[in-house]
């Protein structure tokens, strides 16, 4: 969530979870790499200058000479692209809000799926789930004192 103290995130699962309030710019980056890292199209990343973790560490993986992306260990949550010699991104949709840091650039275009540019145009559908049809095990978007909840 956003507050005076930034903004928070973390994993699927609750094992890692970061604060930070100093950012530079989100951008969506459609590089083969990004793509194989979050199993998605590209992926959306901010760049935080101020990166802290306040529950447990990412695992991590080299996936070129000069990057390491951070996942959690746990669930495979990927939270972070971190180039030599640069502050580390994080990813957007990792936040508690992701909607606080639209991207304003993309990049490496070159490498962009060609069905992208379409994708706000196909037919769109609600999920159909009724409220509390499903009982998700995720970390809800807001910092806990404890994950999971103890049970009474």
């Amino acid at each position: 969530m956003t507050d005076a103290k930034g903004l928070s995130g973390g994993c699927q699962c609750g094992a890692v979870r970061y604060r930070a309030s100093d950012f530079g710019r989100s951008s969506v980056c459609h590089c083969r790499m990004c793509q194989k890292a979050l199993g998605s199209p590209y992926a959306t990343l901010v760049t935080s200058r101020d990166l802290t973790y306040t529950r447990g560490k990412p695992t991590y993986f080299q996936s070129s000479d000069k990057v390491r992306r951070g996942f959690c260990g746990a669930c495979g949550t990927p939270l972070t692209f971190e180039f030599d010699g640069f502050d580390p991104d994080i990813t957007v949709t990792s936040l508690d809000d992701p909607s606080a840091m639209p991207p304003v650039v993309q990049l490496a275009v070159e490498s962009r799926l060609p069905w992208c540019e379409d994708v706000s145009q196909l037919p769109q559908e609600n999920s159909g789930l009724e409220a509390g049809a499903i009982h998700s095990h995720q970390h809800p978007d807001h910092d806990t004192a404890e994950w999971p909840p103890q049970e009474d």
